[in-house]
């Protein structure tokens, strides 16, 4: 019988793809590092004293860890996990009550000189400890106890940082959904998110604005209307041949809204609203009676959903305006219209809007930017790194910034596929969930598009916590594709 071929060298089984898509990254990141740090007049870009010279210290300390990683063996990776987890839970539970403060926030560590973010380095803790669950024999994601057991080990941490008054890092976490999306979680939970982030943004943004001349406002018409849809498009997926019971479904709605609509325009003024909210209960009624009559628990679950809906809507006004902090409110109000403060909130995105606009195709140039230079834009060599991108090397630049993103992201999902260990797995689309919702939001909130909530561009953001714990997440996982060729003991 012939023996299993291994190879004698880790580099010869590496990815050097991603490697290479890595260090490229870095080296645009150094680059966009210098534009947005150096000052007109100064002539050492390497000096220590300069931002852009303690970038390549983090970077060359990046380099050598992910060495180190692919190094090592990594049959201890699924070992250790948990106690990796719990190591980093206690550090961000230690971090709450860290006695400095910088920029409001409680989440870094200082050591002198260095400044260190724990919850960076928890994210790579977290998707081990979630792969290491999530690939045990005795866990099924369709079961309710196995689902919200895997949600607490990602629910943790991120309670932890925002106790650290770290909203941004916190909202990472979030991003492990996608992976529980291929690992088998139902769609309708993703719809869930999409339909509750629809309803705070229409509620919000149209809560006082009347429609068509009538007692009603629009936030809840059209919210209430899409509780409905929602609600009829899940019966579709889970009842395809439950027709009978869709239609008088959809016959109420459309009598509730556009069947209101008329009434209250031509006939007798009314709020529309209220008639909606009775075929709501009348929906939400009707769903828990075929669960009592015919024990189908997807009767329960569509009718929770309708519920919480409506509980979701009417609670988000009150969570704006009473639990959110002031500084968060006035960004979510600036990003959807509701405030114009140009000189205070909406102050960074307006800027590095105009920072972004003023590079044109081609750009400014290699250290030529003004906007950047003269500090109009806050942050801008580490959240809002993008417009200094955008400012310097224009259009173009953005544009091959992000085709470098989306070179990593389908490698990533290329790397992913191919394990034959359900581990492995498991932490590439943990690792692939990260990077896409960074660069989502960050890229996003740059533009004026996503809320401004303080997370780094991966490898261009100015910075070694970030830079070394994205080096860590994405290393680890090249060393587990690296050992599919390897013969196991």
């Amino acid at each position: 019988m012939p023996m299993p071929h291994r190879h004698t060298s880790i580099f010869r089984s590496v990815d050097w793809v991603t490697i290479v898509i890595y260090l490229a990254m870095l080296f645009f990141g150094w680059v966009s590092v210098c534009g947005a740090s150096y000052n007109f007049g100064e002539t050492e870009l390497f000096s220590f004293a300069a931002r852009s010279g303690m970038q390549v210290i983090w970077i060359g300390t990046g380099i050598i860890i992910g060495t180190i990683i692919l190094l090592l063996d990594d049959k201890y990776y699924d070992t250790i996990a948990y106690i990796l987890y719990i190591a980093f839970m206690i550090l961000l539970f230690l971090t709450i009550f860290n006695p400095h403060t910088i920029k409001g926030s409680r989440s870094w560590i200082v050591l002198g000189p260095i400044h260190i973010q724990p919850a960076e380095f928890a994210k790579f803790a977290t998707a081990m400890a979630i792969s290491k669950f999530m690939s045990g024999w005795h866990f099924d994601i369709n079961d309710s106890r196995s689902f919200w057991q895997a949600c607490g080990i990602v629910l943790l941490p991120m309670a932890l940082i925002v106790a650290q008054r770290e909203t941004g890092s916190a909202l990472v976490y979030l991003s492990f959904f996608l992976m529980f999306y291929r690992e088998g979680m139902p769609g309708a939970i993703l719809l869930t998110f999409a339909a509750f982030i629809a309803y705070f943004v229409v509620g919000i943004r149209y809560e006082n604005e009347l429609m068509f001349g009538t007692p009603t406002y629009v936030g809840p018409f059209v919210v209430y209307l899409m509780i409905q849809v929602f609600t009829i498009a899940l019966h579709r997926s889970y009842f395809r041949k439950q027709n009978v019971e869709r239609y008088w479904m959809i016959g109420a709605a459309a009598f509730s809204s556009i069947g209101g609509t008329m009434l209250s325009c031509y006939v007798w003024q009314f709020n529309i609203a209220i008639l909606q909210i009775i075929v709501i209960i009348g929906m939400v009624a009707f769903l828990i009676y075929k669960f009592l009559y015919i024990q189908l628990r997807s009767y329960l679950l569509l009718g929770i959903f309708t519920l919480s809906s409506f509980l979701f809507y009417h609670s988000a006004s009150f969570v704006l305006n009473h639990v959110m902090q002031e500084h968060q409110r006035t960004r979510i109000n600036v990003l959807l219209g509701l405030e114009d403060d140009v000189n205070g909130a909406g102050y960074n995105v307006r800027q590095s809007v105009i920072a972004i606009g003023s590079g044109g195709l081609f750009g400014k140039g290699f250290l030529n930017g003004t906007q950047t230079k003269l500090r109009f834009v806050p942050e801008h060599d580490t959240d809002f790194i993008f417009c200094t991108v955008g400012e310097e090397q224009g259009f173009f630049g953005c544009a091959g910034v992000l085709v470098l993103f989306l070179c990593l992201i389908l490698r990533l999902i290329y790397l992913a596929e191919r394990q034959n260990i359900k581990f492995s797995r498991i932490y590439g689309y943990c690792v692939l969930s990260i990077f896409i919702f960074h660069l989502f939001i960050n890229v996003g909130m740059v533009l004026g598009v996503t809320p401004v909530i303080g997370i780094p561009l991966p490898f261009f953001s100015y910075g070694g916590s970030s830079l070394w714990g994205f080096t860590i997440l994405l290393f680890i996982f090249l060393r587990m594709d690296a050992s599919r060729n390897f013969a196991r003991a």
